[in-house]
């Protein structure tokens, strides 16, 4: 099967090009995007070549100082003092870039590094093993796919990725890849500790009590994503991701040092330069939503490349897993006369499901539900 993509691949884009026999064939096979290079692959498939990715379209910034905010949380639970500066610091982020770095978070290097080599260990091992888990079965708690909306989106992005529940009801261990699953429990529980205090630090930024994200439900639903970006021969062809916002309340996200991530920040894209030992977090629409508008959710791709595999790992955080019949909408002791709802209430579930029957098209899910 993956020869014949391959041909096809080497043959060029012909009139009697079958875009569903290229993808059944591709998703048949079980091995994804690093099957595709793993056997030998010198040219993208059709069925990853995007219009939307257009160079010429949105510019790439060339201002060396302008990149997302850094932020140190050392002494956040315990100088007042700095506390204050963090909130001060998370306020701006949220506000002006829907994304930012931070240090000094409490999770130790060598876990991190641990959780990156576990995706890259998992997506490296024998191809037998690794097929067991393939599945387009979402219901499933542990899945690994090659593109969640293959079937759906006009073109398939550059990359393969395993995913499970973390909470509130995570898969059993022995479920988990044995080559990852210590270290996916281990890095979870560090994340959601970390996570409870970066809702905190939201909350008091928006001027409410620490505990009023958390007693929402924001941080009961933990979804856990591994990304593997494969080396791509014509990178300039195709996406490792497509444009979107998360519809999280907020993700936390672990990369390594191979870089690619973006963000659309002032009708520009800018590079999100990997900071070593450093997490990414980035406001979703969940977040700009019960905000009313005061947090942005950040707009983000990532680029293929031809330089080498790579990997992230990110945990998002929202009550969407959760089978609740709760109304959200903006946060009642941010509303006033001045300031009045900018979005209807809706159930978490129902935003959820707007967002993925949208697909990741690079519109905003959140103008849906507008007042």
């Amino acid at each position: 099967m993956l020869q014949k993509i391959t041909k096809r691949a080497q043959e060029g884009m012909g009139s009697d090009y079958d875009r569903e026999s290229e993808l059944k064939a591709f998703d048949d096979s079980k091995t994804g995007v690093k099957g595709l290079v793993d056997a030998g692959v010198a040219k993208v498939p059709r069925m990853f070549i995007h219009s939307q990715h257009n160079p010429h379209e949105m510019s790439v910034s060339t201002n060396t100082q302008l990149s997302i905010p850094i932020i140190d949380l050392e002494g956040v639970h315990r100088d007042a003092i700095q506390r204050a500066k963090i909130v001060g610091e998370v306020r701006n982020a949220c506000e002006t870039w829907g994304m930012f770095q931070i240090f000094n978070h409490g999770i130790m290097k060598s876990i991190l590094e641990e959780m990156i080599q576990g995706i890259r260990g998992f997506n490296e091992q024998d191809v037998e093993v690794k097929k067991e888990f393939y599945t387009r079965d979402f219901t499933k708690k542990v899945i690994y796919v090659s593109n969640f909306d293959l079937f759906q989106d006009p073109a398939a992005t550059w990359k393969d990725s395993f995913s499970c529940i973390i909470a509130p009801n995570p898969p059993e261990p022995t479920d988990l890849p044995e080559v990852c699953r210590d270290i996916i429990m281990e890095y979870s529980k560090e994340v959601m500790m970390l996570t409870n205090t970066l809702l905190e630090l939201a909350a008091e930024a928006l001027g409410l009590k620490s505990n009023h994200l958390k007693d929402m439900q924001c941080a009961d639903g933990v979804y856990l994503i591994g990304h593997y970006y494969p080396a791509c021969p014509e990178p300039e062809l195709t996406l490792g991701t497509k444009i979107h916002t998360d519809p999280s309340v907020l993700t936390v996200l672990l990369q390594d040092q191979v870089g690619g991530l973006q963000l659309f920040h002032e009708n520009q894209w800018v590079n999100v330069n990997p900071v070593p030992g450093a997490l990414v977090i980035n406001t979703g629409d969940f977040l700009q939503l019960v905000s009313n508008d005061m947090f942005k959710s950040a707009k983000h791709r990532v680029l293929a490349n031809h330089k080498a595999p790579r990997v992230s790992v990110g945990s998002f955080f929202s009550p969407f897993i959760l089978s609740s019949s709760k109304l959200y909408g903006p946060i009642k002791e941010l509303l006033s006369e001045e300031n009045p709802p900018k979005y209807k209430e809706m159930t978490a579930r129902d935003y959820k499901a707007f967002h993925k029957a949208k697909g990741l098209d690079g519109t905003y899910a959140l103008q849906h539900f507008k007042l």
